[in-house]
């Protein structure tokens, strides 16, 4: 290796600043010429050359332009570099000349919202419209930041009014393309990826989209073409040898999988899909020791994501781990909704250590499950602690969210629908607090009522949280057609999706619907899934 990528642009960025100098050597630039050096530094930025236009517009500025005139575009070349803290600093080191207010607060907004303070993307964002209302790209920004503030409906509302200003954007066709994914399915995102790739046939985010929405779809083989692709126009890029190796792992081939996921070094060291990944790899190979590592970081981040849990509690089981296996996960096991396979691995740890007792009641309850309806997740505090939280900041799903589960948990059902109907009222865009709502309808035995807020949750979002919601309380209603209906469309959408699947299966197996039954459970099986009704 000649040299690192960063010493590379270090020299390229001196070799451009030189001969920039010799070029706009003399007097300041006229409005012409920045007009001119302002159209070349966006040209650079479009085609992935940030260096090239920070370097052109420095050098302006050393030649004697004005650095308010260069400001936004500078700033906007270094957060292209991935140079938040520089780009800041050039940003907020005076003031933007008239005609580019409006990309240097957006750029500004661009680099809180990517340090995750959205008060100050939100400001950045206001003062870019009040200076140019019609800029499609901006509009993409404030669909990502309401995207990311749980505002689902919003940022529908925002890309949808980008797309309208620049249908040939290629970043507005890309978000809309992310946000159909998720309101409607795979197969309805393609278009989007599609005609945005007609526009900037070679842009790795939009490569990326569409190769991850098709192996989703399993449609694997135009996957690689994608990633063969977007490997070529962006070598750096760590992204395809990731999907490749999830590919490898769905087809068993652990080994190649490993081997390809290693290639991406730390790029997706705190990505929650990597992580996983990461982990399961691990056990197949045997290593398992790592994988309880990765799973224990996973469910560290993600206390309430019961695969995660699972995945940890299957790998410790493996490690023989009994002392500590018990001690983490004898309280899941104590919960109404544990499923077999805790109830059993962690029956045959106490057993193991001689809780003769606990064991059985354990494993009894393992042999003789029952389905369940819904019940809330548990809390460490009650309602008296939680309800101070929640007084503080009522609108809010960080104190609300805890509370109902308190609430829940000692029986005031009522107040717990009060409290969850106002967290839905104070965020009508977010998907989440419909379905919120629903579940506490649902555990009131409200079936209707949840089913209108899960009707309405899935308007924004429908995915397979939401599918299980709804399969279950249509068929509750006694609507199994319509059930049977929506879960279809679904999987249309979503052809590689196992929940669909399986409740299709479920559903069929008790109808008479055999040729069916037996062809999707033939699915389920090449997927390696066992029988649901067996």
């Amino acid at each position: 290796m000649i040299s690192s990528s960063s010493t590379t642009s270090s020299i390229k960025r001196a070799l451009c600043l030189a001969l920039g100098a010799v070029l706009l050597a003399g007097p300041a630039a006229g409005a012409s010429r920045l007009d001119d050096l302002r159209a070349k530094a966006q040209a650079a930025i479009e085609r992935r050359d940030p260096v090239t236009a920070e370097v052109m517009l420095r050098a302006a500025i050393k030649g004697g332009a004005n650095e308010d005139e260069l400001r936004a575009h500078l700033g906007e070349a270094l957060l292209a570099e991935g140079d938040r803290t520089e780009a800041r600093k050039v940003l907020e080191g005076g003031a933007f000349a008239p005609g580019t207010e409006a990309l240097g607060w957006r750029v500004r907004g661009q680099i809180a919202l990517a340090q995750g303070d959205f008060g100050a993307a939100a400001g950045a964002f206001n003062t870019a419209l009040r200076a140019n209302p019609n800029d499609s790209d901006l509009w993409v920004a404030i669909a990502a930041l309401r995207f990311s503030g749980g505002e689902q409906l919003q940022s529908i509302e925002a890309a949808d009014r980008a797309v309208a200003l620049d249908p040939k954007n290629a970043r507005a066709l890309a978000f809309r393309g992310l946000l159909i994914r998720e309101q409607y399915g795979l197969a309805a995102a393609l278009p989007w990826f599609e005609a945005g790739l007609k526009v900037r046939p070679d842009d790795p985010a939009l490569l990326g989209e569409y190769a991850a929405t098709l192996g989703d779809m399993g449609d694997y083989r135009a996957m690689l073409i994608v990633c063969r692709k977007l490997a070529q126009v962006d070598p750096k890029n760590p992204r395809p040898a990731f999907l490749q190796a999830v590919l490898a792992a769905r087809a068993g081939e652990t080994d190649l999988a490993r081997t390809i996921l290693q290639r991406t070094g730390n790029a997706f060291r705190n990505m929650p899909a990597a992580i996983l990944l990461t982990g399961v790899l691990e056990y197949r190979a045997g290593n398992t020791n790592v994988a309880v590592e990765q799973f224990d970081r996973l469910v560290r981040m993600q206390p309430d994501n019961l695969e995660a849990r699972q995945m940890l509690l299957r790998a410790m089981s493996r490690q023989a781990s009994d002392q500590p296996l018990v001690a983490r996960f004898d309280a899941d096991a104590a919960q109404p909704f544990a499923p077999p396979y805790t109830l059993r691995l962690v029956g045959e740890s106490w057993r193991r250590l001689g809780n003769k007792a606990r064991a059985e009641a354990l494993l009894a309850r393992a042999a003789h499950h029952s389905a369940h309806g819904p019940v809330p997740l548990p809390t460490e505090f009650g309602a008296a602690v939680l309800g101070s939280a929640y007084a503080d900041a009522p609108n809010r799903a960080q104190t609300s969210v805890p509370y109902i589960r308190a609430l829940l948990k000692e029986g005031r059902k009522d107040e717990a629908q009060a409290v969850a109907d106002r967290l839905r009222d104070s965020n009508p865009g977010a998907a989440e607090a419909h379905l919120l709502a629903g579940d506490v309808r649902t555990i009131r035995g409200d079936a209707t009522g949840a089913l209108a807020d899960y009707q309405n949750g899935a308007s924004i979002r429908f995915n397979e949280p939401v599918l299980r919601r709804m399969d279950a309380t249509l068929r509750a209603l006694g609507r199994a057609r319509d059930a049977d209906s929506m879960t279809s469309r679904y999987l249309a959408q979503n052809p590689q999706s196992l929940l669909a699947m399986k409740l299709l299966a479920a559903a069929w197996a008790r109808e008479p619907r055999r040729d069916a039954y037996l062809a999707i459970s033939r699915a389920l099986a090449a997927r390696g899934q066992p029988d649901p009704v067996q």
